[in-house]
């Protein structure tokens, strides 16, 4: 299995980014997640991208994650009833990590099942199912434990969040840029200049 390529970025939309390797292309799919904190194609800077590689009888498919954390949360997704790559890099497209541990902590079907493609019966049983699946997982950065279920967000970081939506920030890059914060539970202020920081340096 590939883990990891360490290359260049080459081309790069929201759904796929393109690496250079050695003089090697290597396309993957991604989430847009990934592709905000991807750099710039064609500025040179070597990244570590964690992949994930599909194999079928018809295909090899390579997908790649800006986080092991964020591989993570891929491979729970797929491993769900009917949940494949594509839905599940558009929930990750929607959330982010992070985000995706609050909606399975708190039970959250209607925000759920506001992923495209996602509807009600299929936003819980992704819930029930990646419920367990995540109690394995180590608690992401910036993120408080609710005893016996799950995970959920300092209230700074929650609230920062919904002040970067209403800047009109899409969630991916308001995820990406409070992404590591951990200024205390209180100081909103404190974390939305530290979004706003990253953002202005293209996170």
């Amino acid at each position: 299995m590939i883990s990891f390529l360490r290359g260049t970025v080459i081309e790069k939309t929201l759904t796929q980014v393109v690496l250079d390797v050695n003089g090697v292309g290597f396309a993957c799919g991604i989430s847009s997640t990934t592709a905000a904190a991807l750099p710039a194609p064609g500025s040179g800077e070597e990244v570590l991208v964690h992949t994930y590689l599909q194999v079928r009888e018809d295909a090899m498919t390579l997908f790649g994650f800006a986080t092991a954390q964020e591989r993570s949360a891929f491979e729970h997704l797929i491993a769900v009833s009917g949940v494949g790559p594509k839905l599940a890099l558009s929930v990750l497209s929607t959330f982010g990590p992070d985000a995706l541990h609050e909606v399975v902590a708190v039970g959250d079907e209607k925000r759920m099942a506001t992923v495209p493609g996602v509807g009600r019966k299929t936003a819980q049983r992704m819930i029930l199912e990646l419920r367990d699946a995540f109690k394995t997982d180590a608690i992401p950065a910036g993120v408080s434990q609710i005893p016996g279920f799950g995970t959920t967000p300092l209230a700074a970081v929650e609230d920062a969040t919904q002040a970067l939506l209403s800047m009109g920030f899409s969630p991916q890059e308001a995820e990406v840029a409070l992404r590591g914060y951990d200024g205390g539970t209180s100081d909103v202020e404190a974390a939305i200049k530290y979004a706003l920081k990253r953002l202005g340096s293209n996170a």
